[in-house]
Order: structure tokens, then sequence, then C-alpha cells
């Protein structure tokens, strides 16, 4: 008996913590770590350019993409993502054809999704995320080290079956 007890009070324990954490997930424009004003311009332009997953584009856009996702099972990702997505998620995937400058891009998203970026079929770790939540027009930035080649962005674990997304050199 006094084993069940300590295996709840840890249930309970893990579980408050849990909601703390969550909790303390930051609110607002201004909990981003850095500047997020251009990402979010990008993010909400009009003039974003809509792609159905899978196509291919040929230059890193100035503004935003509207990119159209499927449910996970149908969404053929061309890799594995690194991180598991939901039940009833949405994900895909876009090609950039021509190899963008290298240096440091900032991926950023209009809601909660992960982000795998592929280049010369390596996943690439980020090297700095910013995020919060109740920021009208974007949800989380990524910054990653990109070579000058192709690439894949991936995006899965997605409430909804549209994402708006900005891949833009990091300032």
């Amino acid at each position: 008996m006094p084993q069940i007890r300590r295996a709840a009070a840890a249930l309970l324990l893990s579980l408050a913590a849990g909601a703390t954490s969550w909790a303390a997930e930051p609110s607002g424009c201004d909990k981003f770590k850095w500047d997020i004003a251009r990402e979010r311009a990008a993010l909400t332009s009009a003039d974003r350019k809509t792609l159905d997953s899978g196509a291919e584009i040929a230059a890193l856009p100035a503004s935003g993409l509207l990119l159209t996702l499927y449910p996970f099972a149908d969404a053929k990702l061309p890799t594995t993502p690194e991180r598991s997505p939901r039940e009833g998620t949405f994900a895909g995937f876009t090609r950039m054809t021509a190899a963008p400058k290298a240096g440091v891009y900032t991926v950023s998203l209009s809601t909660a999704a992960w982000i795998d970026l592929i280049q010369d079929g390596t996943t690439l770790r980020p090297i700095a995320f910013s995020g919060a939540t109740d920021c009208d027009g974007i949800r989380k930035t990524v910054k990653y080290e990109l070579a000058g080649q192709p690439f894949v962005l991936q995006v899965s674990g997605a409430p909804q079956a549209e994402i708006s997304v900005a891949i833009l050199p990091a300032e």
C-alpha cells in the first residue's frame, strides 16, 4: 500500500509540474527573445504565395508562404519528423530547389507546429528558438544555419490544414 501512495504522489507532483510549466509559457508579442516585427509582417502579408504541400519553390520569397497541409497520414513527408505529431494534426512540406546564400535564417510559423529543416539529407538542429502565445499572426520563430544548397522544410503537428510560413535571413 505505501508503494501505491508513493506512486500516486509522484504522479500528482509530475502533473502539477507539467501544468506549472505550461502555465509559464510566454504570452504576448513582447515576450519573444528577439524582434519579430519583420517575421510577423511576412506571415500576415496579403501577398503571401499559396503553396500546396509538396510544391517546389525556386527562391526564398520576400513575404510569407501559405502552405496547405494534409492529415499527417496523407502528407507523404520525405523524412520522418523528429517529433511524432499528435493524432488529428496536419503536416506538409516544400522543397527549396535553388541554393540560398549561406547564413543564418529564421523560420517562423503562424501557429504551433513542429519544424524540420532538411539539407543534404540531414535534419538541421536549430541554433535558437523563440515562441509566445497570444501574438496575432506568429507563434514561433526558429533560427537555423543554412549552407548554400537546396533544402526541404517540413511542418507537422499543425492544428489546421493551412499554416503561414516565413523563411527570412536573420538580422
